[in-house]
């Protein structure tokens, strides 16, 4: 190979690193969503259910507010084995990649840079740490004004514990929201 290869070769793993650094970056940080979504039950009927939701879901009551009529719930969000195993796999891979870049670039080091697929269990390591944290997922139940069999359930959590209350519950969302 020449050098100009070699060169643009090194450029573009280098970019690959830096995605997969930050790719493993976001794996830890919160999603947030707020959403309102609609049901035909009555207020009586739904806080039951929606108690018994979360309770099942290893959620906890942390706080009521009385004045806004909103509850927190807690619950520890739990790392997943997969992506931990997914994102060491990642590391690992692009670590040997840019090291037989590296090899090839420089020769006289020679494989000295396959240490840097050793780097690889730390990726795994920093999803396991960051994403393991406590989720809040905060709610109110408000009757419609007007249509007396409609009710709205104003919720604020991660994203993917949103659809799931969704699907879990068959509530549909209101779409004048956003």
């Amino acid at each position: 190979m020449n050098n100009p290869v070699l060169t643009s070769t090194f450029i573009l793993t280098l970019l690959l690193a830096v995605g997969l650094f930050f790719f493993i970056r976001a794996s830890t940080k919160p999603r947030i969503e707020q959403m309102v979504l609609e049901t035909s039950e009555s207020e009586v009927a739904l806080l039951p259910r929606l108690q018994a939701y979360f309770t099942e879901r290893a959620y906890k009551i942390a706080a009521v507010d009385r004045d806004t009529d909103i509850v927190t719930f807690e619950g520890v969000v739990r790392p997943s084995v997969f992506l931990t195993l997914l994102l060491t796999g990642l590391a690992a891979v692009g670590g040997l990649c840019l090291a037989l870049v590296l090899s090839m670039l420089l020769p006289d080091i020679g494989n000295l840079f396959l240490v840097l697929i050793l780097v690889a269990p730390l990726a795994g390591w920093f999803y396991w740490e960051g994403s393991s944290r406590t989720e809040q997922v905060r709610l109110k139940v408000e009757v419609q004004d007007g249509e007396p069999s409609s009710t709205s359930i104003r919720i604020s959590g991660h994203r993917d514990e949103l659809a799931v209350f969704q699907s879990v519950l068959q509530l549909s969302v209101r779409e004048d929201i956003k």
